[in-house]
This record gives structure tokens, C-alpha cells and sequence, in this order.
């Protein structure tokens, strides 16, 4: 494989970009890796520099850059929210630099995944022939409540020790109130409104409608992947978005939120990889 800088232009400010590709001709389609904030194009431990040069290893050629205000390139600070130019320019930069593509994926973790679906409900772009979601983004108060309910507190609640220390004293009255208090706004995490329009719903009203093949990857050890899998379960257009036949969820087994260790890294390539090669063909 090789790597070249890709310098170009989002509403009149300067973007950077690394394009892997392999040595001979690439496959029709490439990755976009979408960077989520706050961080730059390299990703926790290299892991998208590494991403994309086994994607390239592999026969796809893959752009990760720096959206306006991250890494290298410069512009006002944003967030996950307000990325849907730097993604369109990033698109067009991709296949302007390799005319034998037609079609790229979308690939990003945590608020990237998000920010790669609330691109696709803005622009309907037809150059995306799917997206790869690795632990999305979907928190709210009421979600992140839920998800400490769910999977602390009731594991605390289990535990000898946090009876032990409730009979001597040793939990206070402001864990008991932070436990009453979020046990409030989990209540809520369920009762989603249809015409909110919150960014949690435009995700999974695109994921319903999009007709692409669908790639999610979920982390076991990871909240931010539990707190999606509790928020889609009640979500009926995520329900049947993953039960669509053109969608695939791989469970990362003891997987934590970057996969920070080689063998999870692996596994998500292997998924990755996999997918992409069975791709159907584009018309």
C-alpha cells in the first residue's frame, strides 16, 4: 500500500486529508474514515491510521482527515453536529483524486458514526453505497441515566460489599439521591418523541431509511455501545433498520470503546474487511 497527503477545500478553508491505497488498482469503492471530536485524523492509539492502511492492504483505498477545526486543518470549533460540508467535501475529494471509484462507505466511532448518518438524513448524498457504525453516538441525559441504572447500579445492588458499606455508614446520602435521581431520568429515556426531531431520531429514521447495506459494530465493554443497544431497543426505526437483510451487527466480544487492544483492533478489521467484500455490485 502508500499514503499521500490530500489537501482540499471545505466552503474556503483548507482540509487534510491521508489517502491509503493499494499498489494496484483499488476496489470501486472507498472509505471515508470520519474523525470524531476531539481528536485528529490519527485516532485514539493510530487507530484509524492503522484502519485505513489494512483497508488498503486489502484493496480499498481509504481518506481519514481532519474536519474544520480538528488536527491540521484550521476553522471555528464544531462538534459532530455541524460536519455534513467537511463530509460532502471529503466525498468529493475522494473521488476526484481516484476517478476508478464510484461509490465510498462511510466509516466512524462513537459521535463520527453519528455524524456519518445525520450527514446521509441531510444530503440523501447517492455517492454513498453504505456506512460502518462502530459504538454510535445516541447519548441524552435520560440515555446515559438508563444506562448507569441498567449496568451499575444494578450490578451495585447485587454486590455483598455495597450492603455491607450501606449498613456501616460508608454510602452516603448522595449516592442513595444520585441513584433516585437518575432513576428519574431513565423513566424518560424510553419515550421518545416521533416529531422531536432530536439528532437521536434523524439517526434512526436515516438508518430505517437508508437503502444501502449497513455495517454496526458494538463493543462489549463499552457504555457508550450499551447505551445505543438500550436506546435502539425501544427506537422501532432502529428495530427495523437492523432487521432490514442489508444490515449486519458484529459484537466485539470484551471490546472497549477504541479497541485499544491489537486483537479487538483485528477482529473490527477482519468485520470490516469482510463486509466490504461483499458488498453487492454497483449498477
Amino acid at each position: 500500500m502508500k499514503e499521500s497527503v490530500l489537501d482540499f477545500a471545505c466552503e474556503g478553508m483548507p482540509l487534510v486529508g491521508i489517502l491509503a491505497e493499494p499498489d494496484g488498482a483499488p476496489a470501486e469503492v472507498g472509505v471515508l474514515i470520519i474523525v470524531g471530536g476531539p481528536q485528529y485524523r490519527a485516532g485514539s492509539h493510530r487507530q484509524f491510521t492503522l484502519l485505513a492502511r489494512h483497508l488498503a492492504g486489502h484493496g480499498f483505498a481509504a481518506l481519514r482527515f481532519d474536519y474544520r477545526s480538528m488536527g491540521d486543518s484550521p476553522g471555528e470549533a464544531r462538534d459532530f453536529l455541524a460536519v455534513d460540508a467537511d463530509i460532502a467535501a471529503a466525498v468529493t475529494a475522494l473521488l476526484a483524486a481516484r476517478p476508478a471509484l464510484r461509490r465510498v462507505v462511510l466509516f466512524g466511532l462513537c459521535d463520527a458514526a453519528s455524524a456519518a448518518l445525520l450527514y446521509l438524513d441531510a444530503t440523501r448524498d447517492p455517492r454513498v453505497a453504505g456506512v460502518a457504525l462502530l459504538n454510535p453516538w445516541v447519548r441524552s441525559a435520560a440515555t446515559l441515566a438508563q444506562t448507569h441504572v441498567k449496568h451499575y447500579y444494578v450490578r451495585r445492588l447485587r454486590e455483598r460489599e455495597f450492603w455491607l458499606k450501606l449498613l456501616r455508614g460508608g454510602v452516603g446520602l448522595t449516592a442513595l439521591r444520585a441513584l433516585a435521581g437518575n432513576l428519574r431520568l431513565a423513566r424518560g429515556a424510553g419515550q421518545a418523541k416521533a416529531d422531536s426531531r432530536s439528532f437521536q431520531d434523524r439517526m434512526a429514521a436515516t438508518a430505517q431509511a437508508f437503502a444501502g447495506p449497513l455495517l454496526l459494530l458494538i463493543s462489549e465493554d463499552d457504555y457508550t455501545a450499551r447505551e445505543f443497544l438500550d436506546h435502539a431497543r425501544v427506537m422501532p426505526p432502529w428495530q427495523a433498520a437492523l432487521a432490514r437483510p442489508a444490515a449486519r451487527r458484529v459484537d466485539l466480544a470484551g471490546a472497549d470503546h477504541t479497541l485499544s487492544t491489537r486483537s479487538h483492533l483485528e477482529q473490527a478489521h477482519s468485520a470490516i474487511v469482510q463486509w466490504l467484500q461483499q458488498l453487492p455490485a454497483l449498477p
